[in-house]
């Protein structure tokens, strides 16, 4: 935290009264260096670590988190919170809030000013909310609701290309931190290096512990370094350009009295190079992948594969682009293309990156051709969630928006989260539902993934169709395989609802798709269409059909599909002359004939 030059002139003549970590505190770590260094200071700071639970955090902002901590100069000295997402170093505050009369949890705000809360600095998701993380006041530090529900689950960077500015000049957007190019949260310049400073102290108290949290694109999975090359980097460079403060130092003796540990980064700055070092620059690109293939077409996807690139310090992932435009960033060989349109040829190749951004030539492109739609215009579909409204983490209220001509409403549902090795996006369920507008044409199966996020025990959603259970949908924390539900068998226009039934239990759902009804084999002596519509004779034989059925001459089009959803043949203004079609060509075999109104089965011997 940059200072004025009043403050760290006092603080030069003060220092020593302020360093107050307890004589021998550190000796342990003395010598050390790297990664012994940092499991050491593990050490350090675990013993004596009282939890004080996460309403404790309240009782300790009144002497960790106040403007003026201990007769420590602050800003404006009065008292009030020192929030870092409000704070003006250079001027009045565009607000200030007053300790305990303008706290709130993690709603009641809807503008800057409202109140403020507590914000985990390293975001609680990607440790499921567990303690002693959840309730460390290392790490959380009181600020301003509004813009911590903005920042969101983002991890921290330099912000390129903006989409929200707090009223400080915090910032949310597109990154350009080397390495990384999603969203990222920028703070004020005065106060990057606390910010670095918690997040040093999370992964080495931590340390043990990474493997199983969650990286949200900022965490390492193991002990040493951490972090991710990219964040570790920003957050050295952070520390080296804002040097330990007095309001810091104050704030870290608050919080030893509060709950009986340190962070080691702001007694000993110096031990972040001695543990990491300085910030490693890498400008090599990496080698191109090579062997993209593409498989497994459906009407609306393809599966990529391909052999990996190389680096001379490693590969971080491989960006997917298709007909020339970036999809998505995976970190494996291979990729699911969706929400692709029927009987289209696409192509695609994939450019390697390295951890400091460094992107490879393309890589060779492939082609490939998805089959033809669902049968019934409008009657069968898919989901993907890509156009949900904007992620407000940690914000549970209800979601709606319209895709392919299909309203869907989600109560209860946050839209932040993904399951992982799919999609960016997926709608994440607590105590609701999600439900579809009216939908036509029936369903006959449906298909989606779930996954239990953050805490909670593995269980079901319950599927409904026309409010009538249909089937369930298993989840657990691990799960991320498409499960089906066959022989659902409802014709006409239909509802689908997704409902959570146990409480408390947050399910993220996507790639949600279904199949039209086609109904069984039917003749005219048998069976009938709910629409009214018959084909006869079924099987046919002589390579001519006949459909009988009201208007039929206002059916504009017909489709002829095999079982695998291909399209055979499409017959313009069919029924103009007569009610039969002509099967020449056809070879034997069970197909879809399918219009706007109806669709059927029909069999070719």
């Amino acid at each position: 935290m940059k200072r004025t030059l009043l403050s760290i002139m006092m603080g030069l003549v003060c220092t020593s009264a302020f360093a107050q970590a307890p004589n021998g505190y550190y000796d342990q770590a003395s010598g050390l260096n790297g990664a012994p260094l940092k499991s050491k200071l593990k050490e350090i700071i675990t013993a004596g670590h009282i939890d004080n639970g996460y309403g404790g955090l309240w009782t300790a902002y009144q002497t960790t988190d106040r403007d003026n901590i201990a007769g420590i100069p602050g800003y404006e000295n009065d008292g009030t919170i020192l929030d870092m997402y409000s704070e003006n170093p250079n001027g009045t505050d565009p607000y200030n809030f007053t300790y305990g009369s303008a706290q709130c949890g993690g709603s009641g705000y809807t503008n800057e000013g409202d109140c403020y809360n507590r914000e985990h600095v390293v975001p609680q998701s990607l440790f499921n909310e567990n303690f002693p993380m959840k309730s460390d006041v290392h790490f959380i530090r009181a600020t301003d609701g509004k813009v911590n529900g903005m920042r969101s689950n983002y991890p921290f960077g330099t912000v390129g290309s903006t989409s929200y500015v707090s009223q400080n000049g915090s910032k949310l957007g597109t990154s350009v931190s080397p390495g990384y190019s999603g969203i990222v949260f920028e703070p004020i310049n005065a106060f990057k290096g606390d910010v670095a400073r918690m997040i040093l102290y999370f992964v080495t108290r931590y340390e043990t512990q990474l493997s199983g949290f969650s990286s949200g694109n900022m965490l390492g999975g193991s002990a040493y370094p951490g972090l991710q090359a990219w964040e570790l980097n920003q957050l050295l460079a952070w520390h080296n350009a804002d040097p330990v403060s007095q309001t810091e130092i104050a704030r870290n003796n608050a919080a030893y009295a509060f709950q009986g540990n340190r962070n080691p980064f702001i007694d000993h700055p110096e031990y972040v190079n001695q543990i990491w070092g300085t910030p490693v620059v890498d400008n090599q690109a990496p080698t191109a992948a090579t062997n993209v293939t593409t498989s497994n077409p459906t009407s609306s996807s393809v599966t990529l594969s391909w052999t990996a690139g190389t680096d001379n310090i490693g590969v971080a992932g491989y960006d997917v682009y298709v007909n020339g435009t970036l999809y998505s960033t995976v970190s494996g060989t291979t990729a699911t293309v969706t929400g692709l349109s029927p009987l289209t040829t696409y192509a695609f190749y994939v450019i390697t990156k390295d951890a400091y951004g460094n992107p490879s030539p393309m890589s060779n492109t492939a082609s490939a051709t998805t089959l033809a739609g669902q049968p019934v215009a409008n009657g069968c579909g898919n989901e993907d969630f890509e156009t949900i409204p904007a992620p407000a983490a940690q914000v549970y209220n209800t979601q709606t928006w319209t895709n392919n001509n299909i309203t869907w409403t989600a109560t209860d549902a946050r839209t932040d989260q993904s399951i992982q090795s799919t999609s960016n996006r997926a709608i994440t369920i607590r105590n609701g539902s999600l439900t579809s507008s009216t939908i036509s044409g029936g369903i006959q199966s449906l298909s989606a993934r779930a996954q239990l996020k953050f805490s909670g025990n593995p269980g079901s959603l319950d599927v409904k169709v026309n409010g009538a259970t249909v089937g369930t949908i298993p989840y657990t924390n691990a799960s991320t395989d498409l499960v089906t539900i066959n022989n659902i068998n409802v014709s006409g226009n239909i509802v689908i609802s997704i409902v959570n039934p146990v409480t408390g239990a947050r399910v993220a759902i996507d790639d949600l798709s279904w199949s039209c009804y086609s109904g069984s084999l039917a003749t005219v002596e048998t069976a009938k269409e709910k629409s009214g519509f018959v084909i006869y004779p079924n099987p046919v034989r002589n390579n001519e059909l006949s459909v009988k059925g009201e208007n039929l001459g206002k059916i504009s089009k017909v489709s002829i599909y095999d079982l695998s959803g291909k399209l055979i043949r499409t017959i313009e203004n069919p029924f103009k002359n007569s009610n039969k079609i002509h099967l020449n060509g056809l070879v034997k075999g069970t197909y879809i004939l399918a219009a706007d109104a109806f669709s059927a089965k029909f069999i070719v011997e």
